[in-house]
């Protein structure tokens, strides 16, 4: 079996996202999450949501709320959860307290100085630190005194000999000797258990069958490993997706890049467009470039996983999010925006529909923040440059123009009829389209660039065109 073969389930699959929240939702676990909800999805299987908070001096409330925020902004939706590790304690001192009992995990009253000291002896003589094995109990080995008042960390009784080998749906086969690993601590002084034994423990509760994970997690695989087949639970099969890269090649920086799933949202783009360009950097369906999550899940297996880092292009997200945009409902599209623009003072009273001054312009914007932007030439009083004005509204202008206002007054107020008699007015006066849409932007938007001028003015409607027209 090759990583690219990996058997169709038998068992009802299930997958887990399980992020620490020590921050918010890195677009490398909104990946890993997408990836691991779609095949489920695909599967008919269940998605089950972990929050890993045993690390608490650095997990905090409001890191747990961007995680939630973050899934659902994209609309991930768990059918599990969210799971608490700081909410199974009891469960994790049960396990404990039976591998202690089963001899799989020993007490180890060692100081964290005499650690560090057998660490610095052994980089001293060009070995791997690791461990030593001191408290570690052994058929006819005497254990030393243990010392007074000092309260052990629990250690798990990894195997001496031997390897441990699995096959990663994206990596293939990946062998580790157990001589690289040490008896690691899964619990501390205090009683409070270690990531690795936590994972190890929730992964086999909850019945996990396909763990789909960053690749930083590879070196933690053979100890999970480990301690489920000390536990006798079934192992999943495992899958390490490799990092995302910025566009410098780097790893995708909090100083150089957006990382956060929830700067996007903030930025201006759609969830569905950051999920479709999340998908494609590392999985891949032919050439497809442009596909809804009903399509992705219809298609998605671990097959198409790439083991090789994929690298963000913020162009080509922004290529999407225009796809996205001019896909989008309007009426969905103003409800996203309008916040954005009453912080830009819009005067959305007597003014044009939100939503049809979107169908307008959507076309042309790659964000919704680039398009509250512009709709705010529709909800603001022009204030022309003199200068432009000047340039513009020439005396052999004028007439033009005053021809064209009194027009206003009784043409048929649509797009077509308004063009017709545009070009009726500088045919009769001998002007180029430039000359007499120039001058009819900038008294009724105040800016030299809009779209299509007759599609504004019939936006404007009839009153405010004639208004700011008798104005100037």
């Amino acid at each position: 079996m090759t990583a690219s073969h990996l058997p169709t389930p038998t068992t009802p699959v299930r997958t887990r996202f399980a992020p620490s929240p020590t921050g918010y939702l890195h677009v490398g676990g909104a990946r890993t999450a997408l990836f691991s909800w779609a095949f489920a999805r695909h599967f008919g299987g269940t998605f089950v949501l972990r929050i890993e908070d045993t690390d608490v001096e650095r997990s905090t409330p409001e890191a747990v709320q961007a995680i939630l925020d973050g899934m659902s902004w994209l609309n991930l939706q768990h059918d599990e959860g969210p799971y608490y590790q700081m909410q199974r304690m009891e469960r994790y001192s049960e396990v404990l307290a039976k591998m202690l009992a089963d001899g799989t995990a020993y007490h180890c009253y060692c100081s964290t100085d005499e650690v560090e000291a057998m660490r610095e002896r052994q980089r001293a003589a060009g070995e791997k630190p690791r461990y030593d094995g001191t408290w570690r109990p052994e058929s006819g080995k005497t254990l030393p005194t243990i010392p007074v008042d000092r309260k052990p960390v629990i250690r798990f009784k990894n195997p001496l000999d031997g390897e441990v080998s699995w096959n990663d749906v994206v990596k293939g086969t990946i062998t580790i000797s157990n001589r690289e690993l040490d008896d690691l601590v899964i619990a501390r002084p205090d009683g409070t258990p270690t990531y690795n034994f936590c994972v190890a423990v929730d992964d086999s509760d909850m019945q996990i069958t396909h763990v789909i994970r960053g690749d930083d997690h590879v070196n933690n695989t053979p100890r999970q490993i480990n301690i489920l087949n000390a536990l006798g639970a079934p192992l999943p099969f495992y899958g390490h997706v490799p990092m995302i890269l910025g566009t410098d090649g780097q790893k995708l920086s909090k100083r150089r890049d957006a990382v956060s799933v929830m700067d996007y949202l903030g930025k201006g783009f759609l969830p569905e467009a950051l999920l479709n360009y999340l998908a494609r950097l590392g999985w891949s369906h032919g050439d497809d470039e442009v596909f809804s999550m009903e399509q992705m899940v219809s298609w998605f297996d671990l097959s198409h996983l790439s083991g090789s880092a994929a690298q963000f292009n913020p162009e080509k997200l922004a290529w999407l999010n225009n796809h996205y945009i001019k896909a989008a409902d309007n009426q969905r599209l103003a409800d996203l925006i309008r916040a954005d623009m009453e912080k830009l003072d819009a005067q959305f009273e007597g003014a044009p529909a939100l939503a049809a001054v979107i169908a307008l312009l959507k076309e042309r914007t790659n964000t919704t923040v680039e398009l509250a932007q512009s709709a705010m030439l529709f909800y603001r009083q022009p204030a022309p440059d003199a200068a432009l004005v000047s340039q513009h509204i020439t005396d052999a202008i004028k007439p033009a123009l005053q021809e064209f206002t009194q027009a206003c007054a009784t043409v048929e107020w649509n797009k077509a009829a308004i063009s017709v008699m545009m070009k009726e007015t500088l045919a009769k006066h001998s002007l180029k389209m430039p000359q007499l849409a120039m001058p009819l932007r900038l008294l009724l938007t105040g800016q030299l660039q809009t779209p299509s001028i007759d599609a504004v003015i019939e936006l404007f409607g009839r009153e405010v065109v004639l208004a700011r027209l008798a104005k100037a």
